[in-house]
């Protein structure tokens, strides 16, 4: 019998806006003029509060924390795809895509002080926690997208993570389970070229993370990262294919870790400045903000104003952040169960008791 070709692949790339802020308006997503003007104002303020958290956490005024700098396209642009009906499951580095749903950021400052409470999601909002551990969120994703889809919900979830997460085991427990359910979910990855010190081309032998799409029975389509309006796009088209019962979709955003992997790494040590300065280059902000003055939406006022008001607000966090008082001991038995067992509660009066004691 003669050899046949059971199945073949491509993987597309999507691409609208360049390094010189030229666009392809073929592929342009329907945004107003006002609409623009807000991704850039979220990307600044995004880079602006990350900045300054650097600069907390090297007073000792916060602790250790994931660096979002050089990726705020990628989660601007896919968090403003979201519906209100829809949930954001995050990991750890997404501080623009919180933003955008509605975290204050003097909440962000408070859970990176170390204060649980500041991880309380906002009051009306589909968005879990801040999750630390390295992709076991994917799975939580999943198993929402799922539970709606019983439902009827016509709704879906967007997950956020980083390339290094796809060699655990919990990613290809994930995709095969949204695979196999049709679930709602986009799994959207922020492949920044470093799972801390591993370089891309040691994490996997695959030439895309999208490719590994197609052995879970779903969409993959990979995306400049630093292009905010493609990644928007992108993620409004899968989200959309989600909520109408068409399937989940992987998406590999493209894009680059700028700062270290945490303030606790030293990138250094493992890569050069040429490389990052390459990066740079391609940096989100710039690139939007080309266009932006190109079409006549940003001038040189306008710019100095966005990053002034950016500047203002950060202040006025870490101010109100500064002014929340100081979680009590008690504070460590009231979230471990709905309701607090015997045992815990007989450790909380010996605490206290103690407590009060040395008062």
């Amino acid at each position: 019998m003669p050899v046949r070709t059971v199945v073949s692949f491509s993987i597309d790339r999507v691409e609208i806006l360049d390094q010189e802020g030229n666009v392809d308006e073929a592929l342009m997503p329907p945004l107003t003029p006002g609409q623009i003007k807000g991704l850039y104002e979220d990307m600044v303020f995004t880079r602006h509060l990350d900045e300054r958290m650097f600069k907390l956490q090297r007073q000792g005024r916060l602790g250790t924390f994931a660096r979002v700098t050089g990726q705020e396209g990628a989660q601007i642009g896919a968090a403003l795809a979201l519906g209100p009906d829809d949930w954001l499951v995050p990991a750890f580095r997404e501080t623009g895509a919180l933003l955008l749903r509605g975290m204050k950021p003097e909440q962000l400052l408070q859970f990176w002080s170390g204060d649980e409470r500041g991880g309380a999601c906002p009051a009306g909002s589909r968005t879990l926690p801040i999750a630390i551990p390295v992709g076991t969120h994917m799975l939580h994703a999943v198993g929402i997208a799922w539970a709606m889809k019983h439902k009827g919900e016509r709704a879906a979830v967007l997950t956020i993570f980083g390339e290094g997460a796809t060699s655990e085991g919990d990613f290809s427990e994930a995709m095969n389970m949204a695979g196999v359910f049709q679930a709602p979910v986009v799994l959207f990855c922020q492949n920044n070229q470093w799972a801390i010190s591993v370089p891309y081309a040691k994490q996997t032998a695959s030439s895309t993370v999208a490719q590994k799409a197609l052995g879970y029975g779903m969409t993959g389509v990979q995306v400049d990262g630093n292009d905010v309006f493609a990644v928007y796009r992108v993620t409004s088209e899968a989200l959309e294919r989600a909520r109408k019962g068409e399937g989940p979709t992987l998406i590999e955003a493209h894009t680059y870790r700028v700062s270290d992997h945490t303030t606790s790494d030293d990138a250094r040590r493992y890569r050069s400045d040429e490389e990052v300065e390459m990066w740079r280059q391609k940096d989100p902000i710039l690139r939007l903000a080309l266009y932006m003055r190109k079409n006549g939406m940003l001038d040189d006022a306008s710019e100095a104003a966005a990053h002034a008001a950016a500047e203002e607000k950060v202040s006025a966090a870490v101010t109100a952040f500064e002014a929340i008082p100081a979680p009590g001991p008690e504070e460590i038995f009231k979230h471990v169960y709905a309701e607090i067992t015997a045992p815990l509660a007989e450790q909380r009066s010996a605490l206290m008791a103690r407590v009060e004691k040395k008062a």
